[in-house]
């Protein structure tokens, strides 16, 4: 089911897409690839939404930097100096995070409207990102199809194709708040990461390169306990790049009894406590967790690619599940 959600100022409507089954209810925009509201149940059967969002397009248009549920790309995450060696030549990118390049650029894929086409228990967004957007090269087909599962899990399956060598690395922004959104510091959720090793950053949040050990540091997570507050940091999830979505944490309310898994083909995942979210939101309302590649990996050849070669086929999965206890 689609409906009218908004106008861009060049006269592109926006829709939004609802999806519906085994009591979720997901929004999904076409700007953006919004994922704009999803409601679950808790223990006691009181139904919230559990991520943050707008009510209209305005909202999104007024306040793009949190990135709020977009799929984002080409590049997800940062890249140092917004710049990076490819077969011999370098690409400058927008340094839109200045120094560097964050998110894909000023307009990456979380400010285009996609093209949506109906599938069974879903949608599949689709674009053409044209050869030099944002700096990047190649023409770039790209898709993202969300689905709901028997089980009421969100199924988020990217593909790309490219006709010149190119990075891609693919998210979703989501900021969770299993307490229902407008509840509150997220703070004290409980999660629990299947990550031995985290990338840690210089003052520009750019990897330094090194694989840290998590024990004996505040960035274990491999026994659930309290987030806090404070992190932006990738971690480097132990099962390594897989053909299928494995999963690798969960994050879990007390106060509602609702729990969200997060399983994923991904090698890492960015931790972010949204400690700089302002108006209409205030820092730790939300939690992202980034399923993705490293951050700045094409200037890293040691850490897994991101390369992505004409006649080669992006893949990438995030499955989102829902229970209570």
């Amino acid at each position: 089911m689609s409906e009218h959600f908004g106008t861009l100022s060049d006269g592109t409507p926006v829709q939004r897409w609802t999806l519906e089954r085994a009591g979720v209810r997901v929004g999904v925009l076409s700007y953006g690839g919004i994922v704009q509201s999803l409601q679950v149940p808790d223990r006691d059967g009181r139904v919230a939404d559990v991520v943050l969002g707008f009510a209209d397009l305005d909202g999104y248009l007024s306040h793009p930097g949190p990135y709020l549920g977009a799929l984002v790309g080409r590049y997800a995450n940062r890249i140092a100096g917004g710049r990076f060696p490819l077969d011999g030549v370098t690409y400058a990118l927008d340094p839109n995070n200045a120094p560097n390049s964050l998110h894909g650029g000023e307009r990456g894929f979380d400010k285009r409207v996609w093209e949506v086409t109906p599938v069974e228990h879903g949608v599949r967004l689709s674009r053409v990102s044209p050869h030099g957007e944002e700096g990047f090269p190649g023409r770039v087909e790209v898709s993202a199809t969300y689905t709901l599962g028997a089980d009421g899990a969100l199924r988020i399956a990217y593909e790309a194709v490219t006709d010149a060598p190119t990075v891609v690395n693919l998210t979703n922004h989501s900021y969770f708040n299993l307490a229902g959104a407008g509840s509150g510091d997220a703070g004290g959720h409980e999660l629990r990461l299947a990550a031995s090793r985290f990338t840690p950053v210089d003052a520009d949040l750019i990897p330094t390169g090194s694989l840290d050990e998590v024990a004996g540091t505040r960035f274990d997570f491999r026994q659930a306990r309290k987030v806090g507050a404070g992190y932006d940091h990738n971690f480097v999830l132990d099962k390594g790049v897989t053909g299928s979505a494995e999963e690798v944490a969960e994050l879990y309310d007390p106060s509602t009894g609702r729990a969200l898994t997060v399983a994923t083909t991904e090698p890492g995942l960015q931790l972010y406590t949204a400690d700089h979210l302002s108006e209409p939101f205030a820092p730790g309302d939300g939690i992202a967790l980034e399923t993705q590649h490293f951050p700045d990996s094409p200037n890293r050849p040691e850490f897994p690619s991101t390369v992505l070669r004409p006649g080669e086929v992006f893949r990438s999965e995030t499955v989102y599940g829902f229970s209570v206890r």
